[in-house]
């Protein structure tokens, strides 16, 4: 294990573009369409909130690009928010990625992945006796074992694939996006092509305008939607390894995340072009079936159906690979500056921080015999907006901070645009904490872990500080 802790810099824009790209398409392209037109009966809303959602996405994204562009390093919001903040509220968002935010990202795209492969080679169950053992009534580590161990071998063979170097993994991202994006371009031409009309019904102005439709429904439907732009600031994680990085990271974020945006009003408008709003909620009520695959099969058969579900098997690897591969240089930064272990801040012979994806391994492999994934997706939007909230912010504070210093990007818009995301943000905090009070809870309670984390990590510090300073002197 070499003892380095400079990371090289590699990555140039098109690898910036498709870490941020692969960071964002996962499971909810293809799923969360099904829960969106279950609470709006509307498929032309279903594509407004995609839209209103896409747009806060890339306010988000364009505020987040200035405070990147100015202040890139390694480790993203970190490294941002000890320059904007302090040191202390820097350390929990680093513990909340660990905790909460990235981790279960990692596990439950994995989970996505292994029912997947489950609807196409049906897995053999594993330990089906020990299926209600539970621990405190509340996780049932053994249910559904055999999609469990899948998914736990994906999050093994992608660390082990990471921690070979950045450009392996950042190459393995590139090659399945080809194929999502080859994959999503066939659905959307045949698809739309054979739902022409029926689509043209649905985006008729009277009949959005005609449908009864709530705030709370519409709030409720962009949650379902932000969990699938949800990765758009990963790439900050990394940006001690990209060439340029000043000027790299806001254009690939903002071509990035316009990119996304596209995709999925593409890929939404052939679901609704093909499934009637009914079929639809009879979809998200089953549970186990996912809307691509129904809306495929309508046209395709089912061949069609194994194709898409193959594509999600594809998507949800590059996606799984990507976020595995951009979190845990925050990690790396935290234990660089004694707040995180001490180990994670070592390189492998392949310069690549192979103790912080251990550890990032560990957790997630956890994560996934919880078997709470619902409940972790909702505090990963919960916990994750806390934060956007926090970068959008530091572009007033740093603005008055540092006014003279040079800036490759200043957000469009300003100062409307980041403040719109701001009051998002405290509306999505307060809203979550109404309408799902026990995730915000478990969410809050994890992140809040943080402090007694943060006392024993400095302590450990100043001792180890400490006695080096003795052994000088007694030299």
């Amino acid at each position: 294990m070499s003892k380095s802790s400079q990371l090289n810099r590699t990555l140039g824009l098109r690898l910036v573009i498709v870490v941020v790209i692969g960071n964002i398409i996962g499971s909810g392209v293809y799923k969360k369409v099904a829960p969106m037109a279950a609470e709006l009966q509307s498929p032309g809303w279903v594509l407004i909130c995609w839209l209103l959602a896409g747009i806060i996405t890339l306010f988000g994204a364009l505020s987040n690009a200035e405070v990147a562009g100015l202040l890139a390093d390694t480790g993203g919001e970190y490294a941002y928010y000890k320059k904007i903040y302090n040191r202390f509220f820097a350390f929990i968002f680093g513990w909340s990625l660990f905790t909460v935010i990235q981790t279960a990202a990692i596990s439950s795209l994995a989970y996505v992945f292994a029912q997947s492969f489950n609807s196409i080679v049906p897995l053999p169950p594993i330990l089906s006796s020990l299926a209600d053992f539970s621990i405190g009534g509340v996780f049932f580590p053994f249910a559904g074992f055999s999609i469990k161990l899948t998914a736990i071998l994906l999050i093994v063979v992608l660390t082990w694939v990471n921690a070979k170097g950045i450009k392996s993994g950042a190459g393995l991202s590139t090659a399945i996006l080809l194929l999502v994006f080859a994959g999503i371009g066939v659905i959307a031409f045949f698809g739309l092509g054979s739902g022409e009309a029926e689509l043209a019904r649905n985006l008729d102005m009277s009949t959005v305008s005609a449908a009864p439709v709530t705030f709370s429904a519409v709030f409720a439907a962009m949650l379902s939607a932000f969990w699938a732009y949800q990765g758009w600031a990963a790439i900050g994680y990394v940006g001690g390894e990209i060439k340029d990085a000043k000027r790299n990271i806001p254009r690939g974020i903002t071509i990035g995340v316009l990119t996304v945006v596209a995709i999925y009003l593409l890929v939404n408008a052939t679901y609704l072009s093909l499934l009637p709003i009914g079929v639809l909620e009879q979809v998200h009520e089953a549970g186990n079936r996912i809307a691509a695959v129904e809306a495929v099969r309508s046209f395709w058969g089912y061949g069609g159906a194994v194709f898409i579900s193959v594509l999600i098997l594809v998507t949800t690897l590059g996606c799984t690979n990507a976020t595995i591969l951009a979190s845990c240089r925050t990690y790396f930064a935290m234990a660089r500056e004694g707040l995180f272990f001490r180990s994670a801040a070592e390189l492998n012979e392949a310069q690549a921080p192979a103790n912080s994806l251990r550890y990032q391994c560990v957790w997630a492999c956890l994560l996934v015999l919880s078997g709470t994934f619902d409940q972790l997706t909702d505090m990963i939007v919960f916990a994750v907006f806390i934060f956007y909230g926090a970068t959008t912010l530091g572009v007033f504070i740093l603005r008055i901070k540092m006014p003279d210093a040079p800036r490759p990007y200043k957000v469009w818009g300003y100062p409307v645009v980041p403040a719109i995301m701001v009051l998002f943000c405290v509306a999505l905090f307060f809203n979550t904490i109404f309408i799902r009070p026990r995730e915000a809870s478990i969410g809050m309670g994890l992140m809040l872990t943080g402090v007694p984390m943060y006392w024993w990590f400095n302590k450990k510090q100043k001792k180890s500080a400490r006695i080096t300073s003795e052994e000088e002197v007694i030299s």
